[in-house]
């Protein structure tokens, strides 16, 4: 699957929804061993999650990686000092084969693992790079059967669309069962937290299932069709209509149920 082109604007067009299970998993983190810890943020995108980061440890030292280049410019804003006497920057690095070059308190990762293959094999690095007692927490999108990507798999196989668009989306194995992620960390060692939730998120404004997917799932596509605007946008109407009839509109909104899957999982000391 060819990387897709990230657009900050529109992926921060629901930040506030999209941030909300990020606060929700660091909830759960225990008390981390450094003073001050350091943290690595894999998967950052534009920064405004990681900058929470520092709300609940003042005094951390946070690094935020991703590989998109216009994700990692927006996420500047937040580099520099922290008012709590900690430090925040951002590098270029892929979670596919990123490993930690210093020992962290915590690594955390926000809707990203889905797009990394194989991100199971890359767990023991992970957790070789913490700190004992540390702790690895991630949330990931549960809801690869869920209308919106189902369609967008439906239509993407279609005669019209298979040669262009039949390998570029996300696999169904993307995201693995809570169990799975639950045996792994566990047998690694580690004490383990899974969990999922379903938000029922009320999205406003004009095809809001469509914009909130522009932003995330859909990118893939948009990133393939990028040279051939007719099509893109022919693309997206036969997509706009299909969700049109899946998520309905409604006197108080659309409603968007979505579920995600959290792992909290602490390195014994």
């Amino acid at each position: 699957m060819p990387a897709p082109h990230w657009d900050p604007a529109q992926y921060l067009r629901h930040a506030g929804h999209r941030a909300r299970p990020f606060t929700d998993l660091l909830a759960r983190v225990p008390d981390l061993p450094g003073d001050p810890p350091r943290i690595a943020d894999l998967g950052c995108g534009p920064g405004n999650v990681t900058a929470l980061l520092a709300d609940r440890w003042p005094t951390a030292r946070i690094t935020g990686y991703d590989n998109s280049a216009p994700m990692l410019q927006q996420a500047q804003a937040y580099a520099g000092p922290t008012p709590g006497g900690g430090h925040l920057d951002f590098a270029h690095a892929d979670a596919a084969d990123w490993a930690p070059t210093h020992t962290c308190d915590l690594i955390v990762s926000n809707a990203a693992l889905q797009w990394v293959e194989g991100h199971l094999d890359a767990l023991p690095a992970w957790l070789d790079g913490l700190a004992p007692g540390g702790t690895l927490a991630f949330q990931v999108p549960h809801n690869i059967d869920a209308p919106l990507h189902a369609l967008m798999r439906e239509l993407a196989h279609t005669l019209r669309w298979k040669d262009r668009l039949g390998r570029v989306l996300r696999r169904a194995d993307s995201v693995h069962a809570p169990g799975v992620y639950l045996d792994r960390l566990a047998r690694l060692g580690c004490a383990t937290d899974i969990w999922e939730t379903t938000y029922h998120h009320v999205l406003h404004g004009d095809d809001p299932v469509l914009d909130w997917v522009k932003g995330t799932g859909l990118r893939p596509v948009l990133t393939a069709l990028a040279d051939d605007p007719a099509a893109r946008d022919t693309f997206l109407a036969e997509y706009r209509d299909l969700l049109r009839e899946a998520y309905p509109s409604t006197e108080y909104g659309t409603v968007l149920p979505f579920r995600r899957l959290f792992a909290v999982a602490r390195k014994q000391g």
